[in-house]
């Protein structure tokens, strides 16, 4: 594909896109500032994938900062500012699409038509919607290199002779199409070969979802699908912004197991344990490849004041934790304590936001046919993989990526088990002890480790994660916060 960089930005491009933005973007699930109005745009980088004057569609690749502090009303609404400068601020990744006339099957995607500036009288719409765009991306990750702003990388040359080809392609190129069940980002998947992660709110650094996946696989671990490609803007700071990874034909994620099996009357510890026995695979292979540290003094101070600080937030944003608040922060004190008196753990990296359906169970062949559920126990370890090592979006970039007790993870893993008995009627908790019980066995047995000989260190984790899934469903789904509201009752009542 020739390169026709434009790293400049045409005169009066952002000006003339931000009524339609300030209209679009809020409606789009990965949009993070929901409930905060847009006050302004900067634009950080613009690059031309394909020319937006040429004869087929454009493709116009931008890195957009979105403010949301209250302005004066003669404020310049596009000011120039670096982004990344406040919490005010959010940086955002957009693939747009340039028509001068939609077809039908596109109109979905509309974002927009500009009536000023250089995109006047064309057709704006969300590019990774267009197949014939979306394979564009594609071809442009085939050959490392940068294109004005944008590098595009590979951990190293294809296996096999020189000259093979990274990314073979089928005649007649794959036929694209989009993850609906993304929330926080856009995945594109490629026939059932790639799939092409693009994350949406962009923040500056290296994100886990790449740096993450290439340690283990440095460390010969196969449980997560190892990077093939990954592109990043290089100016004017550094963004992660989209990862390639083979696509995993035929796998279903653990939360549909579980519910299936709920709905099945079925038990499901069979697979908790080997889940189990897997995470601790994934832990061991983090902490071989990547620094540790130990939990212990001002850290674990740092550690439990930040739950703390969350837990204040949490019960600010939504008054039915207030009740509880004093018997939680006593699960964070506890560990506190054991901190001043000497008491330190082990910390290193961690998924961050492991969950069952970040589990992707895979079907017993790898010929063609429908998926098939698990079976034999000895061969469930060997079916599993873990995907979406970002952790949870909404936490800062720099928090995500540090070192913390595996029991992260582990807490995480006990609450999922919890949603998904209370997703049946009637509500199932004898399923999730099993699950979680037998979760725990597999960990111990894979890595030596029973999580549930530190119960204070536990409890504090499951009760931060629960404090999280409350202001999460307040926000998002209402209907679902007695799910989250019914564990900050139990772990409430439990003796510190």
């Amino acid at each position: 594909m020739p390169e026709t960089a434009a790293a400049r930005a045409p005169a009066g491009l952002l000006p003339s896109l931000a009524p339609l933005l300030r209209s679009w973007l809020p409606d789009q699930r990965w949009f993070a500032g929901k409930g905060r109005p847009v006050t302004g745009f900067s634009l950080v980088s613009a690059t031309e994938l394909l020319p937006v004057r040429g004869p087929g569609p454009g493709l116009l690749h931008l890195l957009v900062d979105v403010d949301h502090r209250p302005r004066p009303a003669a404020a310049d609404p596009t000011p120039g500012r670096h982004p990344g400068a406040d919490p005010d601020h959010d940086c955002y990744q957009l693939f747009l699409g340039i028509r001068r006339t939609l077809p039908p099957a596109l109109a979905p995607a509309l974002v927009g038509r500009p009536t000023r500036g250089p995109l006047a009288g064309l057709t704006v719409y969300e590019g990774l919607r267009d197949p014939r765009l979306a394979e564009i991306v594609l071809e442009r990750l085939r050959t490392p290199g940068s294109l004005g702003p944008l590098r595009f990388a590979h951990p190293g040359p294809p296996p096999g002779p020189p000259g093979r080809d990274a990314f073979p392609v089928p005649p007649g190129g794959p036929t694209t199409r989009p993850l609906d069940a993304d929330q926080s980002n856009s995945s594109l998947v490629y026939g059932d070969t790639y799939i092409l992660k693009c994350f949406r709110h962009v923040q500056p650094g290296p994100n886990p979802d790449l740096e993450l996946p290439l340690a283990l696989a440095r460390a010969g671990c196969s449980r997560v699908p190892a990077p093939l490609a990954w592109y990043e803007s290089t100016a004017p700071r550094r963004y992660t912004l989209g990862v390639l990874q083979p696509y995993l034909r035929g796998s279903r994620d653990g939360w549909r197991l579980a519910l299936e099996a709920l709905a099945a009357g079925a038990p499901f510890t069979d697979e908790a344990r080997a889940l189990g026995r897997v995470t601790a695979e994934v832990h061991t292979a983090l902490a071989g490849e990547l620094p540790t540290v130990r939990l212990h003094g001002a850290r674990t101070a740092r550690l439990t004041a930040g739950m703390n600080r969350r837990l204040d937030q949490a019960a600010r944003q939504v008054p039915a934790l207030l009740p509880y608040a004093p018997r939680l922060r006593a699960a964070f004190d506890t560990i506190a304590e054991l901190g001043r008196r000497g008491r330190s753990w082990q910390s290193q990296r961690v998924h961050g936001d492991l969950h069952l359906g970040q589990a992707l169970y895979g079907p017993g062949d790898t010929g063609p046919g429908p998926p098939s559920g698990p079976h034999r126990p000895e061969d469930r370890d060997g079916r599993w993989s873990v995907i979406d090592f970002e952790g949870e979006p909404a936490r800062p970039l720099g928090e995500r990526r540090r070192p913390q007790p595996p029991v992260r993870d582990i807490a995480g893993m006990l609450r999922s088990f919890d949603y998904a008995a209370r997703t049946h009627r009637p509500w199932r908790p004898e399923w999730a002890e099993r699950c979680r019980d037998a979760y725990c066995e597999g960990y111990a047995e894979a890595s030596g480790a029973d999580p549930r000989a530190e119960p204070e260190l536990l409890r504090a984790y499951e009760t931060d994660k629960a404090v999280y899934e409350v202001v999460y469903e307040a926000r998002h789904r209402p209907d679902w916060l007695p799910v989250p509201m019914a564990a900050i009752e139990r772990l409430a009542a439990a003796p510190v």
